[in-house]
């Protein structure tokens, strides 16, 4: 089945998805750039790991506690028995995992410099504290003291953007992509992504004087989503994940998703 949206579906942003969808962004992304590249560079996926808050469910995952009850035969000791309250609430804890990311490299055939990163936003790069955002733009400060060219593909709502002067003048948008080419620092190309509307194609900057190579962020949004076939694992039926779409979006998703025949 094919995407529901023109462009970035919400629906994948749910956050126990969103390493399985990012392992498949970055793989057609790393596929579409190769042809464009060789034989001068190659687009290299280069793993990371991050500790991120999801909430699994209680039998997936075995625990090691702190403290143990063993079961020991004594001989003349009685059994104890006593009534035990059944606990009138049962819930999950979210917890911090270690998850696989993983971003792409541009490097020089020969020389293995890095002359592009291209970073889809993970939530970890975007949560709040020292092991999150901050972490995430003290990475993004010394790819600016670099050579390199910097892409960063933000495909989530929630959380905080990557950092930019006079973030107030930025529109209302849900999504953004932000280029910043290696000579022109500090300034940066924005592109806002409206809910309703196809995601750009972006160029990917190399060395002067190669051009630069496109990236079409709906043919990798469409790719990911026919391979994964996340049509049988969305509920379209429900709301997507927070937080929140405006109400011009709200009222558009709803719309869209009755005229595909997913909601009633």
């Amino acid at each position: 089945m094919e995407p529901p949206f023109p462009g970035m579906d919400p629906y994948l942003e749910l956050p126990r998805r969103w390493p399985d969808v990012q392992a498949g962004f970055i793989t057609a992304i790393r596929d579409q750039l190769q042809p464009q590249l060789v034989p001068r560079y190659i687009a290299q996926i280069t793993p990371y790991v991050a500790f991120e808050q999801i909430e699994i469910a209680p039998a997936r995952r075995a625990i090691v506690p702190d403290v143990a009850v063993y079961e020991r035969e004594e001989p003349g000791v009685p059994e104890v028995s006593a009534a035990i309250d059944t606990p009138p609430l049962l819930g999950t804890t979210l917890m911090e995992l270690p998850t696989r990311y993983a971003r792409i490299e541009i490097r020089a055939i020969g020389e293995e410099t890095l002359v592009t990163a291209i970073e889809l936003l993970a939530p970890v790069n975007k949560r709040p504290g020292a092991e999150g955002a901050d972490a995430y733009e003290k990475k993004r400060q010394e790819l600016f003291r670099s050579d390199a060219h910097l892409l960063e593909v933000d495909l989530l709502r929630n959380g905080r953007r990557p950092q930019v002067a006079h973030p107030r003048t930025l529109p209302d948008a849900p999504y953004f992509i932000l280029l910043s080419r290696a000579e022109r620092r500090p300034e940066i190309a924005i592109w806002p992504c409206a809910l309703q509307q196809p995601l750009p194609t972006v160029p990917v900057p190399l060395r002067y004087p190669d051009p630069d190579v496109a990236l079409s962020l709906t043919q990798v949004v469409q790719q990911v989503y026919r391979n994964a076939r996340y049509d049988l694992q969305v509920d379209y039926r429900a709301d997507p994940p927070p937080p929140d779409l405006s109400p011009d979006d709200a009222t558009w998703l709803d719309a869209r998703l009755r005229e595909r025949g997913l909601r009633t």
